[in-house]
């Protein structure tokens, strides 16, 4: 785990909230309203309000994770965990689970990829608020419905498909 102090901030825009936990000794590449708006993008298809925890961490705690709950043991660029509550419960905004992103690889894969970093970092939140949401890219099938939506939404943002080779800056 990072030896960092968890910094919250906690964006309210009256209908979704999004804490922000940086505990990454890395400079932050992207602003807090950044990660907000991209996170919130992808909610905004299916919730009207809702609150999730943006986590921002070193390589160390990232594939800490990665090997604890995938068994995995290597670094990965965003870890998504979908909140268990029982149902009883009524929440006045739906709590989604916790994304936790590690920026060192995100830059490292900006890079390789020849991709812009903010792009890169738009593609990567909105994939992981939409694990919260459910989906995922074991099945064939699925890939193809995430990846779809991923593109819809970047493109709502003035960003290209980080999937077709002439996306890539």
């Amino acid at each position: 785990m990072a030896n960092t102090t968890d910094q919250k901030l906690m964006t309210n825009d009256t209908n979704y909230h999004i804490d922000i936990q940086q505990a990454s000794s890395m400079a932050m590449p992207v602003s807090d309203e950044e990660l907000t708006c991209w996170a919130i993008t992808a909610l905004k298809t299916h919730y009207q309000s809702a609150e999730l925890t943006l986590r921002l961490v070193d390589v160390d705690e990232i594939t800490q994770l990665n090997d604890q709950y995938r068994k995995k043991n290597k670094k990965t660029n965003v870890l998504a965990f979908p909140a268990a509550h029982p149902e009883h419960v009524v929440l006045d905004y739906p709590f989604l689970g916790d994304v936790i992103l590690c920026p060192q690889v995100l830059e490292e894969e900006s890079i390789a990829s020849s991709q812009l970093l903010s792009h890169h970092w738009a593609h990567i939140v909105i994939h992981g608020v939409l694990h919260l949401m459910g989906y995922d890219h074991i099945q064939t099938d699925d890939e193809i419905k995430m990846q779809a939506l991923e593109i819809e939404l970047l493109k709502t943002l003035g960003i290209p498909n980080p999937y077709e080779a002439d996306s890539i800056e």
